[in-house]
């Protein structure tokens, strides 16, 4: 068996044993074990001519990248607008999610035209089979093999172009006697898996763990070897999935795909404007509508707040779907700015389907929300808000404001509160749409809550 060493993760110390705690940098369960490569004797060393050459940047060529349809369209606008030849896609997400459902249906349209194998690590060939009949699946092209080792593996992986490995913290190489799912087992897996894709052009579909912090178990390095990393986002008892990129070579890194999860399979939403909107938008105080732009899409989002009388010395502030930090930021924003009286009041936020709202553009529909539900008045059912909110109570311009104003057109939105820099931008909607542009919050809570005489 080849020889093999701990590395520290934090500091790169080595030793010869597993140790709980590292003698240099003091940090603990940080040594992980590598395989160590042989040193050739010093008489047996010769100088090799260099086989690459460095080229300079006018002798580079173009190389297109061929891409095939995996046959839900969610997932090919996810992925850049296909699946390309030779990647390494990652997709991490809770148990239960749906990763397994997802590349089972992905592995069986494949398998139409490819050869297509399915390696499960954690379930029996008979259960991935299960599957495939409550999916209503089927397919000869479709290869099911249940094996951990990686070497033993090795020979029908290089037999099919496509290959979903269910999962990596399950499969183990026979060169680390640590126990699979470790750190260094983790590595050296995808590391050879990461050769045979590039060296043979075999696309692999790689399941992830997460851990209970949310984020994918293992060493970072595996993120690194991906080509693509996708997160499965939402609840098990929730019917409606969103599936995130966070890094893609090939494409856009803020793409979402939302899916439903139903008894036969899941499948993509076209038409999700529904799921992010609530019918009793414009009747309870509280509710802002703003457009999310994601990737290349946009999405109108409801954001809902709810203000209770504090029942404790300290106000709570709780957030689901925007940065809790921001939103502490936004209502010191409307005290100090805009003479708002939140001190005394529970705030609680959410944004409408379980979606994430990363993006600055949603701080002014936040301070919109907030200002109805502290006053009392509903904001209009077909009004959407959009911009950033500085310190000063200054709304700044944001991207993409006229495939904003086009998208709140198209669902039929009579007026659009955005700010005054991004007016230029916008004036072709002018006739179609009422424009609202605003300089400060101030402005904004005037033009949506006039004052009454």
């Amino acid at each position: 068996m080849p020889k093999t060493q701990f590395v520290c993760a934090e500091c790169g110390y080595t030793s010869p044993k597993w140790l709980g705690r590292c003698p240099d940098c003091g940090k603990f369960n940080t040594l992980a074990e590598e395989a160590v490569a042989p040193v050739l004797p010093a008489k047996n060393k010769t100088v090799r001519p260099a086989v690459s050459r460095a080229l300079p940047l006018s002798q580079i060529k173009y190389e297109r990248y061929e891409r095939v349809s995996s046959g839900i369209p969610e997932l090919d606008v996810v992925l850049g607008g296909g699946i390309v030849r030779g990647s390494l896609v990652l997709v991490g997400g809770d148990p239960g999610v749906g990763k397994s459902t997802l590349l089972t249906e992905v592995a069986a349209h494949l398998a139409k035209e490819h050869k297509v194998l399915y390696l499960s690590a954690e379930e029996s060939c008979s259960q991935v089979k299960l599957r495939c009949d409550r999916l209503e699946l089927n397919s000869d092209n479709l290869l099911l093999l249940n094996e951990t080792c990686m070497e033993n593996a090795e020979e029908s992986l290089l037999e099919a172009e496509y290959v979903v490995i269910d999962s990596i913290q399950a499969v183990y190489t026979e060169t680390l006697s640590s126990a699979a799912g470790s750190v260094g087992q983790v590595r050296e897996c995808a590391a050879k898996l990461m050769r045979i894709a590039k060296s043979r052009g075999i696309t692999f579909f790689i399941v992830g763990h997460v851990t209970k912090e949310g984020t994918l178990a293992g060493p970072k390095v595996l993120e690194h070897i991906m080509d693509t990393v996708l997160y499965f986002e939402g609840e098990r008892t929730e019917n409606f999935k969103i599936l995130r990129a966070v890094k893609n070579r090939f494409g856009s890194v803020q793409e979402v795909g939302v899916f439903e999860m139903t008894e036969n399979g899941i499948f993509g939403l076209a038409d999700y404007s529904s799921l992010f909107l609530s019918d009793s938008r414009g009747i309870a105080a509280g509710a802002v509508v703003t457009p999310s732009e994601t990737g290349n899409r946009c999405m109108m989002v409801e954001i809902q707040t709810l203000m209770a009388k504090t029942a404790y010395g300290l106000p709570r502030r709780m957030s689901l779907g925007v940065d809790l930090n921001r939103l502490i930021v936004l209502i010191a924003v409307l005290e100090k700015r805009c003479s708002v009286p939140l001190g005394a009041q529970d705030v609680y936020l959410n944004a409408m389907g379980g979606i994430k709202l990363n993006e600055p553009s949603a701080d002014l529909a936040v301070c919109a929300a907030l200002a109805s539900a502290e006053r009392g008045i509903p904001v209009e059912k077909y009004t959407a808000v959009f911009g950033e909110v500085g310190l000063t109570g200054e709304v700044r311009g944001v991207s993409f404001a006229d495939k904003r104003v086009n998208e709140c057109l198209k669902m039929g939105f009579k007026r659009v509160v955005l700010p005054s820099k991004n007016m230029k931008a916008c004036e072709k909607f002018k006739g179609k749409i009422e424009l609202v542009p605003v300089t400060y919050v101030t402005q904004m809570i005037k033009a949506l809550f006039p004052p009454q005489n």
